[in-house]
């Protein structure tokens, strides 16, 4: 895996690129033991996909070149504490002849935060189908982020405020905001295109390790829609509890992708999320799951 830093030197990337291809490039302690940081956001917790993202990275490390993910399923056990440093610890499994298998484990303060298998593969040829992407909107019909804001921002909640004022390194497109301004039961899926807001470099590593930070954003809303709620609604108790991805085909984060996104069940304070990435060019590349709490708070519980 190219460090992302050699090939962001030569133009000047956004404020919010720079910073996601910083953390990513994760710093080598020892064999097999790496150390990531967080950005500044003054977020309580560390965002769950970047979690993914650097413990993707962490295996990607010690994974032959020839060899790309194609599957990932990680845990998410205590929340991250953005002020200090991440250590990641790679345990090589098993170095097959087509197939590579590592583990990681991620901790702060002396515990797990995070643990993940992921799977790698040589690049093989084989029987190849996708289910096609509905029909959508194109992205460029959509409201940009920064007409979003200005439309909407002054009448959203100050969480809601803070959240989307911040330069981010990805932009979403959702082709309906309905969610956002009812407190109405919707249909339990979304759909959302996205894409880097500055150029990622050709690294197919790179790109992987972008999707998988990108995929943990709007998908635990989803399962919010048939209760009237919303991801920042002070009633409820979020966050992120186990995520899987499996990633099919080549990545292209400088072009739009489609994050088709639904939820089958909520129950037992827990919501099940799925989503489908598309290609502009509606070519499945990526597919994901993640179950999250979405617990109502006692208000008697302090």
């Amino acid at each position: 895996m190219t460090s992302p830093q050699t090939d962001a030197s030569e133009k000047t990337l956004n404020g919010a690129v720079a910073e996601l291809l910083h953390i990513l490039d994760l710093e080598v302690l020892e064999h097999n033991l790496f150390r990531g940081i967080s950005p500044k956001t003054g977020w309580q917790r560390v965002f769950g996909g970047q979690v993914i993202g650097q413990a993707l990275v962490a295996a990607q490390r010690t994974v032959p070149e020839d060899r790309h993910v194609h599957s990932l399923h990680g845990y998410f056990m205590r929340p991250g504490d953005p002020t200090v440093p991440i250590i990641y610890d790679v345990d090589r499994i098993r170095d097959g002849g087509s197939f590579t298998t590592r583990r990681v484990v991620a901790t702060q303060h002396g515990k797990a935060i995070f643990s993940m298998s992921a799977s790698f593969q040589i690049m093989e040829d084989g029987l190849d189908y996708f289910m096609p992407m509905q029909d959508q909107p194109d992205p460029e019909t959509l409201m940009s982020q920064a007409e979003l804001k200005e439309k909407f921002l002054d009448y959203a909640p100050e969480a809601v405020k803070s959240y989307w004022r911040r330069e981010r390194p990805i932009e979403m497109r959702a082709t309906s905001y309905e969610h956002f301004m009812t407190d109405k039961k919707l249909d339990p899926e979304q759909h959302v295109w996205m894409k880097a807001t500055d150029t990622i470099p050709d690294d197919q590593a790179l790109q992987a390790a972008v999707l998988a930070y990108a995929s943990d954003m709007t998908l635990l809303d989803t399962s919010l829609y048939p209760h009237g709620r919303k991801i920042f609604d002070p009633e409820l108790q979020v966050a992120s509890l186990d995520h899987a991805m499996w990633f099919h085909r080549p990545i292209n984060m400088n072009d739009w992708i489609m994050f088709a996104q639904d939820s089958p069940n909520s129950s037992g304070a827990r919501g099940y999320n799925r989503g489908s990435l598309y290609s502009r060019d509606g070519v499945l590349v990526a597919s994901c799951v993640q179950e999250g709490l979405i617990r109502v708070r006692d208000p008697k519980r302090k």
